[in-house]
């Protein structure tokens, strides 16, 4: 797997083996990318259950400012940690601009004062039907989405996708059971 666009795009992204993560694939990076284009430029971007960094790496890339990785995996931070630094390097982009928070994301979020430009949040697909209106309410409760933000989330067309306080703005991808989609969402106004 590697970066698809960008200064580091060809830089091979390393994945933890043995570990239940799920990366977004090239095509899926590219088509959300091609769709974002220069809005994603000197933007900040918070990449919720980040695993090995695929959404936020792409987004440094091409030519985000600065971004936080949430994982709570100490073995896939390591490959995150090693995928920041070999992109940073390519893309010729200070390794400060990223940084890594090793939290459960609700605690994260529960805790952050930060806002953000663009939030990528890929949760195990598992998992999402017990937490996602929790993280939707929460980020919208810390104000921690620019009200001309973005939330970006990947799921399956089955998963929920009213929450309180947000509109759906876009989708991209098929409408098929269990196939990979993005939603996004916006603050109401």
């Amino acid at each position: 797997m590697r970066v698809c666009g960008g200064k580091a795009k060809g830089i091979k992204l390393q994945i933890p083996k043995n570990e239940k993560i799920r990366p977004a694939t090239e095509a899926n990076r590219e088509r959300l990318f091609s769709s974002l284009g220069d809005r994603i430029l000197n933007t900040s971007f918070l990449d919720l259950f980040a695993g090995c960094g695929s959404y936020g790496l792409e987004a440094l890339s091409r030519g985000a400012k600065h971004g936080t990785f949430v994982e709570n995996n100490r073995k896939t931070q390591f490959s995150l940690k090693t995928n920041i630094i070999n992109v940073c390097k390519s893309a010729q982009i200070d390794i400060e601009s990223a940084s890594i928070s090793n939290r459960d994301v609700v605690e994260f979020l529960k805790n952050e004062k930060i806002t953000f430009d663009f939030i990528f949040l890929d949760p195990p697909y598992h998992l999402f039907s017990n937490i996602g209106k929790t993280i939707f309410q929460t980020i919208k409760d810390n104000r921690l989405l620019t009200q001309s933000g973005l939330l970006v989330h990947e799921g399956t067309p089955e998963m929920e996708g009213n929450f309180n306080g947000w509109k759906l703005s876009k989708k991209i991808g098929k409408e098929k059971k269990g196939a990979p989609q993005f939603r996004f969402f916006q603050l109401e106004d």
